[in-house]
């Protein structure tokens, strides 16, 4: 069964280029794994220190493989003083 993560993250007051820059190096490099569906980064248009991830992968095997992933650890390393609020949901789709 697939996995859709969608995750919240809200900048630091005037670390939102900073930020940006780390989740676009992300976005990119998650987009080349093996089971990554899609990983899609928006900005918010009214409050443009908030980014979202909207992320479909494969299965939980592919995902925690993402998740142990270099670049994924550095990734959070390198957002750890840029961001003021991450929320992460685990989604699954209601099949109707």
């Amino acid at each position: 069964m697939s996995i859709t993560i969608n995750a919240i993250l809200e900048a630091k007051p005037g670390k939102e280029d900073a930020l940006r820059e780390e989740l676009i190096k992300v976005v990119q490099a998650s987009r080349k794994e093996e089971g990554c569906i899609s990983y899609t980064l928006h900005e918010s248009t009214e409050n443009p220190e908030t980014f979202v991830f909207y992320e479909n992968w494969l299965d939980e095997d592919v995902l925690t493989r993402h998740i142990e992933s270099d670049h994924y650890k550095n990734y959070r390393t390198n957002i750890e003083m840029l961001v003021q609020k991450r929320e992460v949901y685990r989604l699954s789709i209601i099949d109707l």
